[in-house]
């Protein structure tokens, strides 16, 4: 078999490319060592800046998502026992958020390339990356016992983390940053309405909490826990009551809680490999860059990695010129360690480390009195957070 682009993962950022280069004309195959059904059955962010949500309309996949999306005009701070609303909107020019399921994003990604019939191949295992390094790269994989080969002109890697695409890639050839916190979240999904119209970062003695959602009747909850805590020691009475404990009263009150039906601990890190670029392959999204959850930046991010290769991919082909392409990884990699920076930041400001002292604390609380007392200070995280411009 032969295409342009052979683009490695089908999660959202290996669909959002794979879907605008179909509409540019592009060639190109998604391959995926899991099935779609395993695919949609993740559960992940859903805070979608608006250049995300621009790319899906030039994608044309947000159809649904302008209908059902929850845009956000604001997001609360709570410590001291009291809110304080950071109003993105009014800080940034008119600039918003909207919530939106990853899998919802997935799934309307999924529909239109189904529709359009461009190639998804599903389990397919061993998938192997040969010769990126020269101007004949291809990809091997194997299916129902029978291996295959796609000859392409370029291989974008958008596996994530654990994916083949950066292990593919020679030791000495690549540099990689990394952060690890000393604590995880502990996470709840229900059918109950959210107990705030906006979501609530919650910074209390014992520990962060996170207010979510994913639609008006669906919340998403998060608390701050050791990372030696086990799921299952954490019953859905537990959860609710610890959650109370961590928010304002008047939120405390009017917490609505339902049977969870997914219940999980995610570890926090903070990772960039680089360069992003490694001759004719393209690292993308979580295959490059890990950004703990706390600045809502993982799938945004991963769709600026994809804006940047898109154009440079299209120019390439409409105006055989290697500019964008050349530049690639030195523009991503710009706006991810920004990212990773307001990500660190948001993290360091919100948690509770275990080695912190009377001093530290001290200058949490101080950072968290100047940040929302302080316009110029709300403004930078207002405009962090809505997402910096491509």
């Amino acid at each position: 078999m032969r295409t342009q682009i052979a683009i490695i993962g089908s999660g959202p950022s290996g669909l959002l490319l794979g879907q605008l280069l179909t509409v540019a004309g592009i060639d190109n195959v998604i391959l995926d060592r899991v099935g779609k059904d395993y695919i949609l059955g993740r559960v992940r962010a859903g805070v979608l800046e608006e250049g995300t949500v621009g790319l899906l309309d030039e994608a044309k996949s947000a159809r649904r998502l302008h209908a059902e999306g929850l845009p956000h005009d604001g997001f609360s701070l709570a410590f001291d026992g009291r809110d304080h609303r950071i109003d993105l909107h009014g800080l940034t020019g008119g600039k918003r958020v909207t919530v939106y399921g990853q899998t919802e994003v997935t799934r309307d990604l999924m529909v239109e390339r189904e529709a359009s019939g461009t190639l998804t191949i599903y389990d397919a295992v061993n998938v192997t990356l040969h010769d990126f390094g020269g101007n004949a790269p291809y990809v091997t994989y194997e299916k129902h016992g029978v291996t295959h080969r796609i000859d392409c002109d370029f291989i974008a890697g958008c596996d994530g983390f654990h994916g083949a695409s950066r292990k593919a890639v020679p030791e000495k050839a690549i540099g990689t940053f990394e952060k690890v916190y000393p604590f995880g979240w502990l996470g709840l999904l229900a059918d109950v309405a959210p107990v705030n119209h906006e979501l609530i970062y919650a910074n209390h003695p014992r520990g962060f909490a996170l207010c979510s959602m994913r639609s008006a009747t669906r919340s998403r909850y998060y608390i701050q826990c050791s990372l030696d805590e086990k799921v299952e020691d954490w019953s859905d009475d537990r959860f609710w009551d610890e959650l109370r404990r961590r928010l304002p009263a008047h939120h405390a009150q009017a917490l609505k809680t339902a049977p969870s039906f997914e219940k999980s601990i995610a570890p926090l890190r903070s990772f960039v490999a680089e360069p992003m670029r490694l001759g004719r392959l393209f690292l993308v999204g979580d295959a490059a860059h890990i950004v703990p959850p706390t600045g809502a930046k993982g799938l945004n991010l991963a769709a600026s990695d994809v804006h940047y290769l898109f154009e440079g991919l299209r120019e390439f082909y409409g105006e055989r010129s290697g500019a964008g392409i050349d530049a690639y990884s030195q523009k991503a990699l710009a706006r991810v360690w920004k990212a990773v920076r307001f990500s660190w930041w948001m993290t360091t400001m919100m948690h509770r480390f275990p080695d912190t002292g009377d001093f530290d604390q001290k200058i949490q609380e101080a950072e968290l009195d100047y940040l929302t007392h302080s316009r110029a200070a709300s403004t930078a995280l207002a405009e962090n957070y809505v997402g910096l411009p491509f």
